[in-house]
């Protein structure tokens, strides 16, 4: 089986776990795996497209390369047989003259010599004529055949190149709709996970209004000047994580906190009220509030990923949930650069 065969069969069978676990109620966790592998799929799919392209390219430039030597193997063949029928007729007409019309007048020219070296001299041209006009006509059927040859050879590298590119077409179009099928599978989970984020958050705010009903305070403001409100009974920071990932393919919108659209820190201030905790509006209050982590390996899911003028979501093993720009949506994103994290559960 060649390697787009195996891609396939790959895909087939990831897809069909995917479909088993669907159907077995995924929990948080598994939705995410499923996605991260069926993400990793539309990566190894795009690859091998990446690669069959590369060959389909190869392949197109050798195909225009072949019919240029074809065209200039049909013009040497063309001048070839000129050259040779020019060299045919040429070679008659004097055969005619030394045989037909001069079987005699030749023949008495060689006889009639002074001497016996004259007629000799005379004989031997007569015999140098006739060998270098074969040899010459012998030499344009040669060449002749050898254009003819490769002319042949040309063409039939031709076909085979043109049924090659056929293949490479159809194996194009099939694994375009295979990587298609592959992000829709990444959609659907997308989708999966949203809804099992706002199930998760609207259970929690049900225990919390219960929990506030028992006479549980709400939350306090800790005056330290960035307006951040710590909760009372935090959920969290994988609550924070489950409420970011409720916002996966929201689009961005400055400004905006709701479903409707978010920019970066709406995005981070509506994780946290998910929990309880008031942040302001500004990615550059959200960098400075809250408890400094010393970095990456010290953060934890549900801290705040910070950039001058950025922040996200931090997801645990290097990934982020951020609201990256204008024209794109919020997404799972590897960390970059050197950002800084806070923490405010």
């Amino acid at each position: 089986m060649n390697k787009f065969g195996k891609t396939l069969l790959t895909s087939i069978l990831v897809s069909s776990l995917a479909v088993s676990s669907v159907f077995a109620a995924p929990s948080f966790d598994d939705l995410k795996q499923n996605k991260e592998a069926a993400e990793k799929k539309v990566e190894t799919l795009q690859d091998e497209m990446t690669s069959l392209m590369a060959e389909i390219n190869t392949l197109e430039e050798e195909l225009v390369q072949t019919g240029q030597e074809i065209i200039k193997a049909t013009d040497d063949l063309q001048k070839a047989e000129e050259k040779e029928k020019t060299q045919y007729e040429e070679m008659k007409a004097r055969i005619k003259i030394m045989y037909e019309n001069g079987t005699g007048s030749m023949l008495t020219k060689v006889f009639e010599s002074g001497s016996i070296a004259e007629m000799l001299k005379k004989a031997e041209y007569v015999q140098a004529v006739h060998d270098k006009d074969r040899k010459c006509l012998e030499e344009y059927v040669e060449t002749k055949e050898k254009i003819a040859d490769l002319k042949e050879s040309l063409e039939e590298d031709q076909k085979e190149q043109q049924k090659k590119q056929k293949e490479f077409e159809s194996q194009k179009e099939t694994l375009n709709a295979t990587i298609e099928e592959a992000k829709a599978e990444v959609d659907n989970f997308d989708a999966q996970i949203q809804e099992a984020a706002l199930k998760a958050e609207q259970e929690r705010q049900s225990a919390l209004a219960a929990s506030s009903n028992n006479g549980n305070s709400g939350t306090t403001s800790n005056g330290s000047g960035s307006d951040y409100v710590p909760p009372s009974n935090s959920g969290g920071g994988q609550a924070i994580v489950n409420a970011a990932y409720s916002f996966i393919g929201v689009p961005y919108v400055w400004g905006g906190e709701s479903y409707s659209g978010v920019d970066c820190s709406g995005l981070v201030l509506m994780a946290h009220k998910a929990i309880g905790v008031s942040l302001p509006h500004s990615s550059g209050s959200q960098g400075s509030g809250g408890k400094a982590v010393a970095n990456m390996v010290a953060a934890l899911p549900g801290d705040v990923v910070c950039y001058s003028g950025h922040v996200g979501i931090y997801i645990g093993g290097g990934q982020m949930i951020h609201a990256p720009d204008f024209g794109q949506t919020v997404k799972v994103s590897n960390v970059y650069g050197s950002p800084w994290f806070r923490r405010y559960w």
